[in-house]
């Protein structure tokens, strides 16, 4: 008996290993990132930022050690299990702990863990995921430290978390995932384009619609607001819901988005499970933003709880991830006594872009026909429409607009937003700006590893970031399938099939097979490339060996290739003494939990969608051309024209309402064919350089709207600094 409990915790203990050295990775990682943000203060002479630098280094030390002990301890676990004579001393029936603190130790643990694996998924449907304590917290770093208890009597009873968060820590607290096998490896954005790849059978479809695939199989299989969510219904949908977790389980990864359906099986199946009484009360924020599978799981979660929920259906913008207005909409059908508060004065924007959001809403038919009522005190506001002949002269006039706003004083930096519903729109301007010394940031969802992996030379960033992420484990399944992918135009799919054949036929280990086929023991049929691959990575991770610090950045990141410009600023402030592990957990968090700060002293340049929950003075919305503003997919049936047509008015009725000041609504009136085809934009004319059409959201905005200007007459002002 005892040799099969300590071969049971043998087999268990690498798994366990990697959950406990993955949380003190996030750590790590939040404290790297803390040091790269003060170290620059520190090296100008900064008292205050050479005072924190040496709290990060002396913290970065304490964890460091503690780590090291965890780790040990746990590996003397399977020793110290030995046979012994039995003796009945006492029935007792065992329970967990019920000292608060302890309990409070181990759930804020997991939470921390829960709240940073969660914000990747939620920064990516467009989310801006903020902490309401961290300014204070951070203000009192290096001098007091401010509990919530000091902030609001009886704060620290609060739970405060995202859906996603609260979802992982339930399964972490009673051991789901582990008990299934699922390692919580997220799959970064440009690695689930492999695993789309690999992903075959009858109906699955073009990638396109894999990706959608993906998002139902996140969804719990629920796309429409009537629909159980759960359960798979259609042939196709289980056939592809079996593929993907069986290529999820092989290279031992994970989807953030399986966190609900998850959480809701379990919860379904375990009706005694303590999460099911935690709470009396429970507060939603953003409910339109929730799909129904996250419904779901908030009313299991509030069965015998005071639900309060709060939302608007003029927002809700993700579709995507089926998340429909109807949702807040009938809320009061699915759940009986609902009592409704309505919430009409608008204290945010000026009266005039109040009156021009009523009229664009307006226009669609799926909502309450609720007004949105103006605060006198707000005063009118400035409302300005333009257009420009090209993106390059958009950008240059913006540009030049903002620069002469923030020379009079008018405005700040931080307190203008820019929002652009393509990319190229949105580094165009921010180039412009940092061009004539005005500092702008974009934030574009992972555009640090943005390129295209069947081309060798367009992936350089994702094959460095690959390579980082093997240095550090070279058995990573989920990286070996895209390195051996990248630069060919099937990613080698055919090929990594066989790999995956082999290892399921030899009940062998996945890097014990790469090994043979590396080193020609075990050949394989068509896949000399693959071959390949694995032999340039073996030198090249006998390249990195022993490289820490700034020469490990370089190695990595040459510093003459401007391709690895944002990979550079991210690792700034990376220690010198910093191993892979510590770059790649710095990289990793920075990349998919990109910070989303308020009080900054630049412009910010994002997407529309990523703007929901700003507020600021000043507020630019590029690119207003059919096509993009409103983007509707030819391909979808009218009805889903329409509906798309609404989610896409309530976008740009969300982008209208961040200010709290001035309005500028930007359009061009020409593009090159070929840029106009690959951004989707409606365009007529012949030629190389084609006309576009304004987007139909102006001509929406009402007969208050002021006149649409040349963007010549928006620089007259602005001439001397041209």
């Amino acid at each position: 008996m005892a040799a099969a409990h300590r071969a049971r915790i043998e087999e268990l203990l690498p798994d366990r290993r990697r959950w406990i050295a993955r949380g003190y990775d996030y750590k790590t990682a939040e404290l790297m990132a803390w040091r790269r943000r003060v170290s620059p203060g520190a090296r100008r002479g900064d008292a205050s930022a050479r005072a924190e630098l040496a709290m990060v280094k002396e913290e970065q030390s304490r964890l460091v050690a503690e780590k090291k002990r965890k780790l040990a301890s746990l590996d003397t676990e399977p020793s110290l299990i030995e046979p012994g004579p039995a003796a009945m001393l006492a029935h007792a029936l065992v329970v967990p702990t019920d000292d608060p603190d302890e309990r409070q130790r181990h759930d804020a643990e997991v939470e921390a863990i829960a709240m940073r694996l969660a914000r990747a998924h939620e920064e990516a449907a467009g989310a801006a995921v903020r902490d309401p304590f961290g300014r204070l917290l951070a203000k009192a770093r290096g001098s007091v430290v401010i509990s919530r208890s000091e902030i609001v009597s009886g704060a620290e009873e609060v739970k405060a978390t995202t859906i996603h968060g609260h979802c992982f820590g339930i399964l972490m607290r009673d051991e789901v995932l582990a008990s299934t096998g699922r390692v919580p490896r997220p799959l970064m954005d440009f690695e689930q384009r492999f695993l789309l790849e690999d992903l075959r059978g009858d109906g699955f479809g073009t990638i396109h619609k894999k990706r959608k695939r993906l998002k139902a199989f996140e969804a719990a299989g629920a796309r429409l607001q009537d629909e159980q969510p759960g359960w798979p219904t259609d042939a196709t949908d289980k056939a592809f819901q079996a593929a993907l977790l069986d290529w999820l389980r092989f290279h031992r990864a994970m989807l953030i988005g399986e966190l609900v359906p998850e959480a809701l099986r379990y919860l379904r199946n375990n009706p005694a499970s303590r999460h099911l009484d935690k709470f009396e009360h429970i507060l939603v924020d953003e409910y339109q933003d929730l799909n129904v599978a996250e419904q779901e799981v908030i009313s299991l979660l509030a069965k015998d709880a005071e639900l309060t929920i709060i939302g608007d259906e003029d927002q809700s913008i993700y579709s995507f991830k089926h998340a429909y207005p109807e949702g807040i909409e009938d809320f009061h059908r699915r759940h009986a006594g609902t009592e409704d508060e309505t919430l009409d004065m608008c204290r945010r924007c000026p009266t005039t872009i109040v009156g021009l959001a009523n009229e664009l809403i307006g226009h669609n038919n799926q909502r309450t026909n609720r007004v949105l009522l103006p605060h006198v005190g707000k005063g009118q506001g400035e409302v300005h429409i333009v257009q420009w002949p090209s993106i390059a002269a958009e950008a240059e006039g913006l540009a030049r607009f903002i620069q002469r706003r923030i020379a009079e004083e008018r405005v700040q930096p931080g307190r203008i937003l820019v929002l652009a519903p393509r990319r190229a729109f949105g580094y165009a301007v921010r180039d412009a700006l940092n061009a004539i010394d005005v500092p702008a940031h974009s934030f574009f969802q992972e555009q640090a590893l943005e390129g295209d992996p069947k081309s060798a030379n367009e992936s350089k960033k994702q094959q460095a970031f690959t390579l980082l992420t093997l240095s550090v484990d070279p058995t990573d399944a989920t990286a070996l399938r895209c390195w051996c992918g990248f630069g060919s135009q099937n990613l080698r799919e055919p090929a990594w099939t066989r790999v995956r054949e082999l290892c399921n036929q030899s009940n062998r280990a996945l890097g014990d097979v790469i090994a043979d086929i590396r080193d020609g023991r075990v050949p394989l049929p068509h896949g000399g490339s693959l071959r390949s691959k694995l032999v340039e990575l073996q030198e090249r991770l006998q390249d990195l060996g022993g490289l820490i610090g700034r020469d490990l950045v370089d190695a990595l990141f040459p510093a003459d290739d401007p391709d690895f410009g944002e990979l550079r600023e991210l690792a700034d402030g990376l220690s010198g003494d910093a191993d892979p592990k510590a770059l790649l957990n710095m990289l990793r968090t920075s990349i998919t939990q990109p910070e989303l700060p308020t009080d900054v002293a630049y412009v910010r340049v994002m997407s529309l969608h990523k703007s929901k929950g700003l507020t600021t003075d000043l507020v630019v919305v590029m690119g207003c051309v059919e096509g993009l503003v409103p983007h509707v997919d030819d391909s979808l049936t009218q009805a889903g024209k329409n509906r798309t047509l609404e989610e896409q008015r309530r976008l740009f009725y969300v982008a209208l309402t961040r200010s709290r000041d001035t309005l500028i609504l930007s359009s061009v009136t020409n593009l090159p064919r070929p840029r106009a085809h690959r951004l989707q934009v409606r365009i007529t004319g012949r030629g190389q350089n084609v006309s576009t059409i304004t987007s139909r959201f102006i001509d929406e905005l009402g007969p208050t709207r002021p006149d649409p200007v040349h963007g010549a007459r928006l620089l007259e002002a602005t001439r001397a600094y041209a």
